[in-house]
């Protein structure tokens, strides 16, 4: 036996040009006529152009749709009787503030109002506007 007489048992098999007639004729696989038949068909899906059009959360990474701090107007203070004490906690428990993401938020009371009973507020942010009517009022502030 020479090695010019070795022959393969299986000879090397070419891939047989895609749109040259056989398995594989007329429209190669690619369907019918028109826009699916030509090169570069790359159409947009529907689901796709509406994702595009909603609005997004904008910011850094997932905070951003969390509010910096509650709002409350002074004129909503007025559910608390006299000598009370305000804080996030009785605000939240009168269902004047919510919580977000389960935490009680930093509460800034505004100056929108008037305040007609004495109370006590503790741990909030308080306006200028705000802190002049419930000094008048008879309000503490710590």
């Amino acid at each position: 036996m020479q090695l010019d007489s070795l022959k393969r048992e299986h000879p090397n098999k070419k891939a047989r040009p895609v749109g040259r007639g056989g398995t594989r004729g007329k429209t190669s696989g690619r369907g019918g006529k028109g826009q699916t038949a030509r090169a570069g068909n790359k159409r947009r899906p529907e689901i796709r152009d509406i994702i595009k059009k909603l609005p997004k959360l904008r910011g850094y990474r997932f905070k951003s749709h969390v509010a910096k701090c509650a709002p409350v107007n002074l004129s909503s203070l007025n559910v608390f009787t006299a000598g009370a004490t305000v804080d996030a906690k009785s605000l939240f428990e009168k269902g004047l503030i919510r919580k977000v993401g389960g935490v009680l938020p930093v509460v800034k009371i505004l100056g929108t109002g008037d305040l007609k009973v004495k109370v006590e507020i503790v741990g909030c942010e308080i306006s200028a506007g705000a802190r002049t009517k419930i000094e008048k009022a008879g309000g503490i502030i710590k």
